[in-house]
Formats: C-alpha cells, sequence, structure tokens
C-alpha cells in the first residue's frame, strides 16, 4: 500500500479491518512516527530544527511561521496539514489517520487530543476502526486538555474552552466548552 492510496480511503471514511493491509500499513506508519516524535521529544532543539522535524514528520514542508513546544506525540505523522502562525504546546496528541487539517493562526494548548478513528461498537469487530477528519478552520483557540474527535469541523475564529471534548461540529466566531462541549457564546465581531 502506498500513502496516497492510504489517504484516500482515509477520505472515503472507508472501515478498517483488524489485521487487514491497510491496519497493517498503519502500524509501519506509526513506527516511523514514533521514530521522529522520539527524536523531537528526545532532546533540545531549536525552533528551525523542529519546523524541519515536523516537516519529516507530517510529509510536507511546514511554515516558518509555525511553533511547537515538545513533547508532541503522532501516530501516523502523514496525514497532519498545517498552515501558517499555527502554534502547538507541549503534550498534545495527534491520533492523525483520519486526518488533522490546522488552518492559519491555529493556537493549540496543553495536552491537546486530536482523535480520528473510532472502533467499531459491536464486539466481534471491535479491533477495527473507522476513520474520519478533523479540520480547524483559520484563527482558533483550542485551550488545555481538549479533545477533539473524530469527524469535527471547528469553524473559524471559534475558541474551544479548555477540557473540552468536542464530539460535533463548531460553528464559526463561537465560544464551547464542557463535555459534551456546547455553545456558551458567541464572539462579537470587533469594531
Amino acid at each position: 500500500m502506498e500513502l496516497e492510496e492510504y489517504k484516500q480511503k482515509m477520505e472515503r471514511r472507508e472501515y478498517i479491518a483488524g489485521g487487514s493491509e491497510t491496519h497493517m500499513y498503519m502500524h509501519r506508519m506509526s513506527a516511523e512516527a514514533q521514530r521522529i516524535t522520539c527524536e523531537i521529544n528526545g532532546s533540545y532543539h531549536t525552533a528551525e530544527e523542529l519546523r524541519m522535524l515536523f516537516s519529516e514528520l507530517t510529509g510536507k514542508t511546514v511554515d516558518e511561521t509555525f511553533s511547537l513546544f515538545p513533547p508532541v506525540y503522532s501516530d501516523f505523522g502523514k496525514n497532519i496539514t498545517v498552515g501558517k502562525g499555527v502554534f502547538i504546546n507541549s503534550g498534545c496528541c495527534f491520533q492523525d489517520q483520519g486526518g488533522v487539517t490546522l488552518g492559519d493562526n491555529v493556537l493549540v494548548g496543553h495536552q491537546v487530543v486530536f482523535a480520528t478513528l473510532d472502533h467499531d461498537l459491536q464486539p466481534e469487530r471491535r479491533a477495527g476502526m473507522v476513520p474520519a477528519p478533523i479540520v480547524v478552520k483559520d484563527n482558533v483557540w483550542i485551550g488545555a486538555h481538549a479533545t477533539i474527535l473524530a469527524g469535527v469541523t471547528i469553524g473559524e475564529n471559534a475558541v474551544v474552552a479548555a477540557g473540552a471534548v468536542v464530539t460535533k461540529d463548531v460553528p464559526a466566531n463561537s465560544v464551547v466548552g464542557g463535555v459534551p462541549a456546547r455553545v456558551i457564546r458567541y464572539i462579537a465581531p470587533q469594531e
């Protein structure tokens, strides 16, 4: 299996049977992501070195405005896309097999979890998974310890409160919080 074929399966949200060719490919890619994240997390690196290592993890060149405070964890890596001006604080976890896209000027707080896979509810199929992408639009701030679940889109300028568990789409210009997250208020435009 090649990366592009894999990504197409993820875009189609195809069921991944435990032990299948796709599942084994995920394991091989996970080993590479672990190697790179161990390099990122294992010693001090300059901002430029971190950008280079994160680019290696994602397979895409990240912009010079990208900033990362390690440690960071990923169990795939090659299905993360970040825009310009993105900041990722320490301890974040990317379960990115299904795809995680962070737009421009996204701020990610400490220990945020992006979870793009769900296991099947039926016990006989529980080893299998269903992927769905997470899309975070421009100018979003995600507070510390938030969890963003598979299939969620967070609209432009939204704020996710610390500790929130986001289970459904977040409207643009809103503040959400709680478990599960719900709209607390809307952000009025500056005059």
